[in-house]
């Protein structure tokens, strides 16, 4: 039991009464009688409050919550007995922020009354609420009684599958040149026959097919189709270097973190990739470690993210190295390898190794992210020594990685440079690029 203000207002007014009682006796006897009434008239809603029902309060959330978006939370408080009002408190989970409580409410006899706040979560992963905690006011609103309700509710984080859903739905209906998403025409004879039909203006001569030709004695192509049933796995680090996320521009949730933009990116291929007939694999190192074994189909993307909605970037450094080793045993046949990580000067040896090995047997695409506060400090002004020698510092770093990035290729690795926002339409379109070219 708390005493709220106006009960705190009276007792003040009686005390200052007392003080005026001390140098005039004659008040005494009305300080003595208010400080009976009052007393009464305390206790007397004091035991109104306790007599009080809690109304029944239901909560709807969604069991799956996308990354950094604010979601709603509805509540329903149904009253069926007497008149109410309260303070309300949903215990959601302390690592999600929240808009919208507390909540004051006032509730009449059999009235069913309906609420909501949102939550935002900052990370992937498992959370859950606690409870309801109800601040019933008595009727005479002197006294505040704390009841918590045991609603108790599990929800997961997943990836932002708002953009991902954007994503998936461009591609289904092929307009993925929206995110910048380039499709090239065929080059090469990487392509399986898909069927004959009539030839149309601007059809390659070499694609006619004579024969049908001169039976049908109208011209013939041959259309072709992107190979399929090819291996597609995601070499995934989940090392500390993983955990950066760029600095915040403004109000609003905190930016997602490199793992984050890589396992967005890293669905929207794997949509991609299912669409064109191909299985699609992962592995991740350096933190977590999780075998998703390559296959396609309509529920493939669906237990992707299941097995990925909770991951996490350790604090370990990541090996590529081991993790190389542990894909050359687990994956026998050959596929595209894109490994998605984010780079330094230490990590080059090792990485240089792993690709290597992998090219034994794989085709692959390092994806390696670099902080965007690297391009900010490129196109600040250099006003003073500190901002030379900070772009002079910056010029120097990027050049290495430059290098490093040089060597990779010569060993037939595609390279991707690229900050994380770069990163869902630089995959596709390296995919696409190499499913046209044939090679794999």
């Amino acid at each position: 039991m708390t005493p709220r203000r106006p009960l705190v207002l009276v007792l003040g007014a009686w005390w200052l009464l007392a003080l005026a009682a001390a140098f005039q006796p004659g008040l005494v006897p009305a300080w003595q009688a208010l400080g009976l009434i009052l007393g009464g008239i305390a206790i007397a809603d004091l035991i109104a409050l306790t007599r009080l029902p809690a109304p029944r309060v239901e909560r709807r959330v969604g069991h799956t919550l996308p990354l950094g978006v604010w979601s709603p939370v509805r509540l329903t408080l149904t009253n069926a007995d007497r008149p109410l009002r309260l303070d309300l408190y949903d215990l959601h989970p302390p690592e999600l922020a929240a808009r919208g409580l507390p909540q004051h409410l006032r509730l009449a006899a059999g009235e069913r009354q309906r609420l909501s706040y949102r939550v935002c979560p900052p990370r992937r992963g498992d959370f859950a609420f606690a409870g309801c905690d109800l601040g019933l006011i008595s009727p005479a609103g002197l006294w505040t009684q704390r009841r918590r309700l045991p609603l108790a509710e599990s929800v997961r984080v997943f990836p932002n599958f708002a953009a991902i859903s954007r994503y998936t739905l461009l591609a289904a209906n092929d307009q993925l040149s929206q995110l910048g998403v380039r499709r090239l025409h065929r080059r090469g004879a990487g392509a399986e026959f898909h069927q004959l039909r009539e030839y149309r203006h601007g059809d390659e001569l070499r694609r006619i097919d004579w024969k049908a030709t001169s039976r049908l004695r109208k011209p013939i192509a041959r259309e072709y189709q992107d190979e399929r049933d090819q291996r597609l796995v995601f070499l995934l680090d989940c090392g500390r270097r993983m955990r950066h996320a760029e600095a915040a521009t403004g109000p609003g949730p905190a930016p997602n973190s490199h793992l984050d933009e890589a396992l967005n990116a890293l669905l929207l291929l794997a949509y991609v990739a299912i669409r064109q007939g191909d299985a699609v694999g992962l592995m991740t190192y350096g933190g977590p470690r999780l075998w998703f074994a390559p296959r396609k189909g309509p529920d493939t993307v669906n237990r992707l993210l299941e097995a990925v909605y909770d991951l996490q970037p350790g604090l370990a450094a990541a090996d590529p190295l081991e993790a190389a080793r542990a894909l050359m045993q687990a994956q026998r046949r050959r596929a595209l390898v894109l490994i998605l990580t984010n780079g330094r000067d230490e990590d080059q040896a090792e990485l240089h190794t792993a690709v290597r090995l992998l090219l034994r047997r794989h085709l692959v695409v390092v994806a390696d992210l670099r902080e965007a506060s690297l391009d900010r400090a490129l196109a600040a002004p250099v006003a003073d020594r500190d901002a030379a020698l900070r772009l002079n510092a910056v010029l120097a770093y990027l050049e290495d990685r430059r290098r490093h990035h040089e060597r990779l290729a010569h060993l037939g690795t595609h390279v991707l440079d690229l900050v994380a926002a770069q990163l869902p339409a630089a995959l596709v379109n390296r995919y696409f690029v190499i499913k046209r070219a044939g090679v794999l």
